[in-house]
């Protein structure tokens, strides 16, 4: 009853059906894309790393206190609350820390896309160190991927809007992001995901405060309504909801197929960047979609029974 009660808003792993997963891939992709424009919104008025560390604290006080009150019992040992907290290092203090940082200086588009390449990187590892297996038909669909956004990449750059510094910040806040999906797959606990994320919340805050407190001011905070709407959105919406999401996604998929879907990230990202956040849309763009799109279904299309 308590794994049911700690996830009472997701379905049993057993019940996932295909068109659950399509829901829930649906939403955390909505999520998680959407999450590059709030973020730009919120660095606008506030120190990056101040904004994170406030935001990482809130979203763990907030599910330690709704756990509480639901009656989910702690059922974490000490190895999975270790795993959590250095989830919480690498799925967010270091990648969005890193990844913040590279907001001042790139567009949420251009972010959106070079984390979209999380596939490429993930399906390396998942083959060496998880026994994934590298099908001619995974690979390719990688490739197309790979070329898809490769493609749009070079046509944003090509605006000069974006600057080198920020670009390498996103690499390195992707291979972060790829390190915490193998650690998840890797040593991820069968249960308490609601309480662990929590803990991971609050592991990433611990990690990233001295590093707002050293390199930051609280004085360079600009209170507005767009910033407090950025706040409470990537609170509620993205370190709650989305990671649980994820971990969900995960442990109803292979890692490689799981993180084929950041494929799905670079057209919403662009897009909700020019609702947003007024970024300048091109047609080739649209162009790199076509490619995008066919790597994520030739990479997730289940094979054929024999």
């Amino acid at each position: 009853n308590h794994q049911v009660r700690q996830c009472w808003w997701l379905p049993p792993l057993a019940a996932t059906s295909r068109v659950r997963l399509a829901l829930m891939v649906l939403g955390f992709v909505l999520l998680w894309s959407s999450a590059f424009s709030a973020g730009k919104i919120a660095v606008a008025d506030c120190p990056p790393l101040i904004f994170l560390a406030v935001r990482f604290f809130a979203a763990g006080v907030l599910m330690m206190a709704l756990a509480a009150v639901s009656g989910i019992p702690w059922t974490l040992t000490r190895r999975d609350v270790a795993v959590f907290a250095a989830l919480g290092v690498a799925n967010q203090a270091v990648y969005l820390g890193i990844g913040y940082v590279a907001l001042k200086t790139v567009s949420a588009g251009l972010a959106a896309l070079i984390i979209s390449a999380n596939p490429i990187v993930t399906a390396v590892f998942a083959a060496a160190l998880l026994g994934e297996r590298m099908t001619w038909r995974k690979l390719t669909g990688l490739l197309l991927g790979l070329c898809g956004v490769a493609f749009v990449v070079q046509s944003r750059l090509t605006l000069g809007t974006d600057q080198l510094s920020g670009i390498v910040l996103c690499v390195l806040a992707l291979l972060s992001l790829v390190g915490g999906t193998i650690l998840f797959k890797l040593f991820a606990p069968g249960q308490g995901f609601w309480i662990g994320n929590g803990v991971q919340s609050l592991a990433a805050g611990i990690a990233v405060l001295p590093f707002a407190l050293g390199f930051e001011s609280f004085h360079d905070i600009v209170p507005s309504t767009s910033l407090i709407l950025a706040f409470a959105y990537n609170v509620l919406f993205v370190s709650v909801f989305a990671y649980l999401l994820w971990f969900r996604i995960l442990m109803v998929s292979g890692a490689t197929a799981a993180s084929s879907y950041h494929f799905l990230i670079p057209p919403l990202g662009m897009m909700f960047g020019w609702l947003l956040l007024g970024e300048h849309l091109e047609a080739a763009d649209l162009i790199g979609i076509v490619p995008v799109a066919l790597g994520i279904y030739l990479v997730t299309r289940p094979a054929r029974a024999a």
